[in-house]
């Protein structure tokens, strides 16, 4: 099968993850909160930064590298947490995890994955990124981070923007509970999705192994609520001030908005902003990440993180024209995973960079750099 006729778009991956998915944890996946209008502002406002088609440039390649936190990566985007990756796709965690360091990218761990740091560590060659929601007492913060760190991951990614649980109502109608209860209406579902359901088969009833190591689970918890708040708490700034005692790497703050932050965020020794809203799955009335970049952008001279929205490597260019240093992706890599399985990353990785090379070509980028030069002013 030639995968880039099939599937020569991230619509045509999401279109066939769908197919291959219960519909319950389909709703997981892409579901937000209230009303979900934040996604739609997300898409909208991405919509709206053009730039200006260049001619007589003559042949080039276009150089895709970026740098960001002393690492050089081939292409300007890595893999996002998701929590509870691996019931999306069976053994999520490992295959995204293997095909972004086999492609020299990044890889971030989420603290509720459905694999632990040691099972992951020998896949991400000493370079993971690992994201953690902030334990409460002080013995599980240390043991959580010396793990980490044992097991091979050199960034820690700290989200900032869950205090509390979010409601996500249409993922509470699905059904899904932690742990999972098969009930015959999910039972139903499962069984229309012979691929995942064998999988999951073989991988076991997916849950938060990390987690559950600090705690007894509770059943029936809405995956809104799931077992991870029982160790959690809001972090605040003592808070922060702790992790980057402790924490002897590069330190990422995840949930960045506001530009009234950023002092604060650079005194406390942070190494790089991540600006986020979380896909609006935890508030549904946020500004659309790309709006909030260029301010941010300008009040600080850390290396800026940004996702929201991005279904291509436009959206890509797009966030870097108006400040942004990298790019992370959460759904896209499930969608590609659960449409191709293990074909499915390393299809996403090409298809991205393919449309880079088209794109710089037509705005006659020789650098991602170069890339705000071509905006067309508001």
């Amino acid at each position: 099968m030639n995968l880039d006729q099939k599937y020569p778009a991230l619509s045509d991956l999401r279109a066939a993850a769908k197919k291959r998915i219960p519909k319950f944890v389909w709703e997981y996946l892409i579901s937000a909160t209230g009303s979900e209008t934040t996604p739609v502002r997300n898409r909208r406002q991405l919509d709206k930064v053009l730039f200006m088609p260049s001619i007589l440039h003559g042949e080039f390649e276009p150089d895709t590298s970026a740098t960001l936190l002393g690492e050089r990566y081939p292409l300007p985007f890595g893999v996002a947490p998701v929590g509870m990756s691996g019931l999306i796709w069976p053994h999520a965690e490992r295959k995204l995890a293997t095909a972004a360091t086999a492609a020299g990218l990044p890889y971030t761990l989420s603290t509720v994955a459905c694999q632990t740091p040691e099972s992951i560590g020998p896949h991400v060659d000493g370079k993971g990124w690992f994201q953690l929601y902030a334990p409460r007492a002080i013995d599980v913060r240390k043991d959580t981070l010396k793990r980490v760190r044992d097991s091979g991951f050199r960034t820690l990614v700290v989200t900032l923007d869950v205090p509390v649980a979010s409601r996500r109502e249409r993922q509470t109608r699905s059904g899904l509970t932690h742990p999972p209860a098969l009930t015959p209406r999910l039972l139903a579902q499962i069984a229309m999705r012979p691929s995942w359901a064998l999988g999951m088969a073989r991988a076991g009833r997916p849950g938060m192994p990390l987690i559950a190591s600090y705690t007894q689970p509770k059943i029936g918890l809405p995956t809104t609520a799931h077992i991870g708040y029982l160790i959690r708490t809001a972090p605040d700034w003592e808070y922060l001030h702790w992790i980057r005692e402790a924490w002897d790497g590069p330190l990422v703050v995840k949930g960045v908005m506001q530009v009234e932050d950023v002092a604060g965020l650079k005194a406390a020794g942070v190494d790089a902003l991540w600006v986020s809203n979380h896909a609006g799955r935890q508030f549904d009335a946020a500004p659309a990440v790309i709006d909030v970049l260029p301010a941010i952008r300008q009040a600080s001279s850390l290396p800026l993180i940004f996702d929201g929205g991005v279904s291509g490597a436009l959206d890509i260019l797009r966030a870097r024209a108006l400040g942004a240093d990298f790019v992370m992706l959460g759904a896209a890599w499930h969608f590609a995973l659960a449409a191709l399985g293990t074909r499915g990353p390393a299809h996403l990785i090409n298809m991205l960079r393919k449309d880079l090379h088209a794109n710089m070509g037509q705005l006659g980028l020789h650098t991602l750099a170069d890339a705000k030069h071509r905006l067309v002013p508001d």
